[in-house]
């Protein structure tokens, strides 16, 4: 009896460690081959979506096998996603680690070359997305972003889009230098609003203006 308890603890954290390898596995193997390769799904997105319908598979063709240690996978799997969506939610560390950060392609109307090998991102394709999009040539591009859904997101020049500065409470250092601003600049701002940096949901630049979105300001 003790060697039957034995072998079937044995085989829970077999299937308990294997879950959490090839979930982190999968992660890295899809951060290293690049975001052209993630489609409209983000990675994780896609990963919990194969694993879940992989695991399924096994969980109704093993029909003479336990049941429960056929669920374990996709327990673990689905614990673990709503785990680390939390964190990512908390932290924007965190999420730039799970998930990875946009990548700016064409800035300034140059392209950033060293980002797309970095990505293994090649100029076909940046060309066949800015078809996409209706741009002829890349000279009719201000800004071009590869976020993390693959999805590429294209400024023409002489438009004034967007530029956000602040989300979730969070300063984008990186956008603020982009836009010619400090951090001195963007305190100034929101003391004359009497706004607290932690109580902005959203904050953006755009022709010349700053437009702040509070957290209570949501419905």
């Amino acid at each position: 009896m003790k060697i039957h308890n034995k072998i079937g603890d044995n085989m829970f954290i077999s299937v308990l460690f294997k879950t959490i390898f090839l979930y982190f596995f999968i992660v890295t193997a899809y951060r290293i081959m690049g975001k052209k390769e993630v489609g409209e799904l983000s990675i994780i997105d896609l990963i919990v979506t194969i694993l879940i319908a992989d695991f399924a598979a096994i969980c109704i063709e093993n029909y003479n096998k336990s049941f429960l240690v056929s669920l374990i996978p996709i327990v673990t799997i689905v614990i673990m996603q709503i785990g680390l969506s939390y964190f990512s939610l908390k932290s924007n560390k965190f999420r730039n680690l799970i998930e990875g950060k946009p990548s700016v392609i064409i800035k300034a109307g140059k392209i950033c070359f060293k980002e797309m090998s970095k990505i293994r991102y090649s100029l076909d394709d940046l060309i066949s997305q800015l078809r996409d999009k209706g741009i002829k040539s890349i000279e009719e591009v201000d800004y071009a972003v590869l976020e993390n859904s693959g999805t590429l997101s294209v400024f023409p020049n002489e438009k004034n889009y967007p530029m956000p500065i602040i989300l979730d409470g969070v300063i984008d250092y990186n956008v603020l230098k982009e836009i010619n601003k400090t951090s001195l600049w963007l305190h100034k701002i929101l003391a004359d609003r009497d706004i607290k940096l932690e109580d902005v949901f959203y904050a953006f630049y755009s022709s010349d203006k700053t437009y702040i979105i509070k957290k209570s300001d949501l419905i």
